[in-house]
């Protein structure tokens, strides 16, 4: 069962592997928002709702050391997307983490995520007694927002590599599913895929900062 709060015993995983095209490629989560790279909000947002928190990444970990958290790559090869930074994370949690049952996601081009995030998720899944959870806003799922328990790492390994599954909706759905609903009221989970989201996500900053 899901505990009955968020705790240390839930790993929070900030998905960073993404390619940032329409950004220029590079890491789109170091890019400067207001003052500091986007990554560093994030995590500010995040951490106080977890325990231990690691960063899922490619590449040269050394260009997240000035935020001193672990990084670890994608446990398959070949860039294959959200749903193998969650396996990378369940299975970082089982080996590092034992204590954490569960392991909660985040993307890392979300700056605006909220900071009651896994308190909801947590509180869905045990409402409805469900495998896992993920958060929905607007009318539509969020499913790298997600509450994922460690217990079902092997599984998805084999759906990511017998069955060559790479849509998160397309493995949960074998699932009972909770959802954290936060409604119609703004979008919290609004993610920055260009120049022109970055300089929106600036102004929504400065609008939250004005008395």
């Amino acid at each position: 069962m899901p505990p009955e709060t968020p705790s240390p015993t839930i790993v929070g995983l900030l998905l960073a592997g993404g390619q940032s095209r329409r950004m220029g490629g590079g890491d789109k989560c170091l890019t400067p928002l207001a003052g500091a790279p986007m990554l560093a909000r994030i995590i500010d947002r995040v951490w106080p709702q977890v325990g231990p928190l690691v960063i899922n990444a490619n590449g040269d970990a050394e260009r997240f050391a000035s935020f001193g958290l672990p990084v670890t790559a994608d446990v398959v090869e070949g860039n294959q997307g959200p749903l193998a930074g969650v396996l990378t994370g369940l299975e970082w949690a089982a080996e590092n983490a034992p204590q954490c049952e569960w392991v909660a996601s985040f993307a890392c081009d979300a700056p605006f995520v909220p900071t009651d995030l896994v308190a909801q998720l947590v509180a869905a899944v045990a409402l409805s007694g469900a495998h896992m959870g993920c958060a929905t806003g607007n009318g539509r799922d969020q499913p790298v927002f997600g509450l994922w328990p460690v217990r079902l790492a092997p599984a998805l390994r084999l759906a990511l590599v017998l069955e060559q599954v790479r849509k998160v909706d397309v493995w949960t759905a074998r699932y009972h599913l909770a959802r954290a609903d936060y409604g119609n009221a703004g979008d919290p989970f609004f993610n920055v895929n260009s120049p022109e989201d970055m300089a929106t996500a600036e102004e929504l900053i400065k609008a939250e900062a004005a008395p």
